[in-house]
């Protein structure tokens, strides 16, 4: 029985028995003493909206709370993961669910990392900061190449990539709803296009994996009807074509048969309750070419919206080769998403999820100097994902190369997650990754929605200050030079050192040449 019912048929037991048995024994309602500000509490607990956990599980999920305050304070030093590269680390979750509370997320007795370890990293300031004026709106990105006639303009932080199936109704509207009022963006994920992500009216940028799920025919091949029906819809803005994801590149989705209710198999095509894995590798093509035309395909069914795809960086000689058909087929995606090997997931091997998938630093540094080296990066934004939680890492990958960046675990925790690790069980005790109707109702799409606003505003607030420490005006100032990273306790490199510049349109030339000064975009 799930803890809230349960908490409900005890105490009504409990206050029935102290009243058949008071009736003969009068002393037994001193019971009351101990059992009465219990029920009380429980009753509190499920009628208040701020706490899932206290919600979903009345008086024992104070417990939680509990432990939170007693740990030991040296859970708070910077450990970004443990050996098998899975738990978050502390610091990172404590701001995010501070400024998604709106709390100061200011921390007292300077930094708590070791800035002689190796691995640290830090931005060079300047003495002539700029004074920030957080009454503007926050800087954002066109996302548009030649060919797309309903460009699109972007926060530069958004929702990444997270489907309903995965995510609760509630967690989606709740996402969407906040996206909604702080003017971002929301990834639907590869589960499909859902009532849930339209309801509030958010922005929306509807992904499409290899399983085709909203746009495909009855035997799972891509549908142009389908796809034209939903990718016109006002709220969708960009449209994403999922090559990879970090967390499992080449294995394709997978959704429990726990998860997939008749509600969701509707939505994405498929038989209820059965376990739905995805493709790991698109049907619609089998080349660099046969992709560009179906992003072209894509382009024109949506009525001249921005187009890209999205992957997670392995052999360096397909992505090489479709920059190539490019420059041959003259057609271009309007943004390209680079995934890093870290990105997180509900479910998926050990092996892929640890040893498959290029880093997102890597593989951004990567992906830009291609397109530079084949000078097409003036026609193609470029969006980071990847662990990408607060203001340095948006700034760190803009450095990289990157336009953009989207952020799906910090929008998570946001939302509520506190990293049960339930995601694949459909037992998620924050309601946030579960289709239990019982858990999901503990979520609060009004109270989650305005924690996700107020993480994103804020952490949008942190960016632009970080920017103007370093003196510049614009997020496009930015380069590898303004990053270091110590790499043993006496050598430090900067990023253009560690991730050398090319040059604009070498890779055009016989011989690829690269260089370590700023480019030129």
């Amino acid at each position: 029985m799930k803890a809230r019912p349960a908490f409900i048929v005890i105490s009504i037991a409990v206050v029935a028995i102290n009243v058949l048995i008071g009736l003969w024994y009068p002393h037994v309602w001193w019971s009351m003493v101990l059992f009465g500000p219990l029920i009380l509490l429980g009753i509190d607990d499920m009628v208040q909206k701020k706490h899932a956990i206290k919600r979903n599980f009345p008086v024992i999920g104070h417990g939680r709370f509990m432990l939170e305050k007693i740990r030991p304070e040296i859970m708070q030093y910077f450990v970004e993961t443990d050996t098998a590269g899975r738990p978050f680390n502390r610091i990172l979750r404590s701001m995010i669910y501070q400024r998604a509370k709106k709390v100061s997320d200011t921390a007292p007795f300077g930094t708590q990392l070791d800035v002689y370890q190796s691995g640290y990293e830090w931005m060079d300031h300047s003495m002539y900061a700029h004074k920030i004026d957080h009454t503007g709106p926050h800087p954002r990105v066109l996302v548009g190449g030649p060919d797309c006639k309903k460009p699109y303009s972007a926060s530069i932080m958004n929702a990444s990539a997270m489907s309903y199936g995965s995510l609760s109704k509630n967690a989606v509207m709740a996402i969407n709803k906040g996206a909604k009022m702080d003017n971002f963006a929301q990834n639907t994920g590869e589960g499909g296009l859902s009532q849930y992500h339209l309801k509030h009216g958010g922005d929306i940028i509807w992904q499409i994996g290899t399983g085709y799920f909203g746009a495909r025919n009855k035997d799972g091949s891509f549908s142009e009807t389908e796809y034209a029906k939903r990718a016109t819809l006002e709220n969708v803005k960009m449209i994403e074509l999922k090559i990879s994801q970090g967390a499992k590149p080449g294995h394709g989705g997978i959704l429990p048969a726990s998860k997939n209710t008749p509600e969701i198999a509707e939505i994405r095509g498929v038989e209820p309750y059965t376990e739905v894995q995805s493709p790991p590798a698109h049907t619609a093509f089998n080349n660099p070419t046969g992709l560009l035309q179906l992003i072209k395909k894509m382009r024109d069914l949506s009525g001249g919206k921005p187009v890209g795809f999205k992957l997670c960086i392995g052999r360096e000689s397909e992505f090489i080769d479709i920059c190539k058909a490019m420059i041959a087929t003259g057609i271009k995606p309007d943004f390209i998403t680079i995934d890093g090997g870290e990105g997180g997931t509900g479910a998926a091997p050990v092996e892929f999820s640890n040893y498959i998938g290029r880093p997102l630093r890597d593989g951004l540094s990567f992906a830009y100097n291609t397109l530079v080296g084949y000078d097409l990066k003036k026609d193609i934004k470029l969006i980071a994902s990847g662990k990408v939680v607060n203001g340095f890492h948006i700034a760190r990958a803009l450095a990289l190369g990157a336009d953009m960046c989207n952020s799906a675990r910090a929008v998570m925790m946001a939302v509520g997650c506190i990293q049960a690790l339930q995601c694949n069980n459909n037992t998620c005790p924050t309601g946030v990754a579960t289709q239990d109707e019982t858990l999901m109702k503990g979520l609060d799409v009004e109270s989650k929605s305005n924690r996700v606003a107020n993480f994103h505003h804020a952490t949008m607030n942190s960016f632009v200050e970080l920017i103007g420490a370093l003196g510049i005006s614009s997020p496009a100032e930015l380069n590898r030079s303004h990053i270091n990273r110590r790499m043993s306790i006496n050598t430090v490199k900067r990023y253009d050192e560690l991730y050398p510049y090319v040059r604009k349109g070498a890779y055009l030339e016989k011989e690829p040449v690269a260089v370590s000064y700023k480019m030129e975009v």
